[in-house]
């Protein structure tokens, strides 16, 4: 199906990035490891303040991030998605050492490569125009990040092409139904939204807090309602 072009090619960016880290992995010494890792963390939150920029109504930020908090920690996504992570960790314990890594890195890649502003656009364009432009570009920079993530954290980056596969592949194909809510104001806010979710994986990689940034996905969708509401109010 060529409108899930560019998120196939995403997918086989992130698997192909991936490999490419594993493989590397092997001969890089754990010093230089921890040193990467910390690099990664650090481009993190700069892509996440970058990304914040993009906001220009603090009230429809905080209130998604409030809510879309409230809501997930419900939910407890968190604790699904490592849980995911652990199960298939479980069968290949005795290569990764059983110690949470798959699970970790699972999490930490599927969120970089899913609340940035490029998926939620590229992903519609795809879906619209049948251009998938801005998800090649997305591509690349997806593998050269799960080469990094591979190196440092492991196997855990393959798991994450399967997020990819789904949450850009279900925009796509619902591009139709959802772009009449999707202004230029409504993306805006839901990338700052995802770009302070950036800054909070940013700040876990750095291993300055641990915040359980999953629970938070909800918020990037809350501005599709609270936009409107707001320039109904105000």
């Amino acid at each position: 199906m060529t409108v899930l072009l560019g998120t196939i090619v995403n997918v086989i960016a992130v698997l192909i990035g991936g490999t490419v880290g594993l493989l590397l992995k092997k001969g890089i010494p754990e010093r230089l490891t921890g040193a990467l890792m910390t690099g990664v963390g650090f481009c993190t939150l700069y892509i996440g303040v970058r990304g914040c920029l993009d906001g220009s109504n603090t009230l429809v930020v905080v209130l998604s991030v409030v809510l879309g908090a409230a809501v997930g920690q419900l939910l407890d996504l968190d604790r699904h998605l490592h849980r995911l992570g652990e199960r298939v960790e479980a069968r290949f314990s005795r290569k990764e050492g059983g110690n949470g890594q798959i699970a970790r890195a699972f999490v930490s890649a599927s969120l970089l490569f899913c609340v940035g502003t490029m998926t939620v656009v590229g992903s519609l364009q795809s879906g619209l125009q049948n251009n998938h432009e801005m998800l090649y570009l997305k591509s690349v920079l997806d593998c050269i990040s799960s080469i990094v993530f591979g190196a440092t954290l492991g196997a855990g980056v393959l798991l994450s092409a399967v997020t990819v596969l789904v949450y850009q592949g279900s925009i796509t194909l619902l591009a139709q139904v959802v772009a009449p809510y999707l202004s230029s104001a409504v993306i805006a806010e839901m990338n700052c939204v995802g770009s302070l979710l950036i800054i909070g994986l940013g700040l876990n990689l750095l291993k300055v807090a641990d915040i359980k940034v999953a629970n938070f996905v909800p918020a990037i969708l809350l501005p599709i309602v609270l936009c409107p509401l707001y320039a109904l109010v105000f």
